[in-house]
């Protein structure tokens, strides 16, 4: 197993401290190539990214945990190999605050330790209980 398929998530979840829908769009449709956002219930957004041939299934939930919005990206062919990955190119994309999860949701893993990427690139390890997970 090479060091990059060890790391690759099967699928990504990042928080949006902002989500604007025009925005989001715009990113990814140029990250992944997908069609804009469109409404799948209340505070919900679906669309599908292509990627290398491949399909990313996208969801988009507004008030996830703690007034930030859930980005779900149910693919482990995404550009990004993992959650901090991703973050920090949604921070830098969208200008907002971002977290994630700093683990992969296996046993013994700490579900309130996330990753918090600030626009300008800062980043710093926060306890987040309230995350909803």
């Amino acid at each position: 197993m090479t060091a990059d398929s060890e790391t690759r998530y099967p699928d990504i979840e990042i928080y949006l401290a902002k989500a604007p829908v025009a925005s989001l769009d715009e990113w990814l449709g140029t990250a992944i190539g997908a069609e804009p956002l469109a409404p799948a219930g209340k505070g919900k957004w679906r669309t599908r990214g292509r990627l290398a041939g491949g399909e990313i299934p996208v969801l988009l939930v507004e008030r996830a945990a703690d007034g930030f919005a859930s980005l779900w990206f149910d693919s482990a062919e995404t550009p990004w190999p993992d959650d901090a990955a991703c973050a920090r190119a949604a921070a830098m994309q969208l200008g907002s605050e971002v977290r994630c999860s700093l683990g992969g949701w296996q046993p013994g893993d700490e579900p309130d330790r996330f990753l918090r990427v600030l626009p300008d690139g800062r980043e710093e390890e926060i306890h987040w209980p309230d995350s909803g997970h």
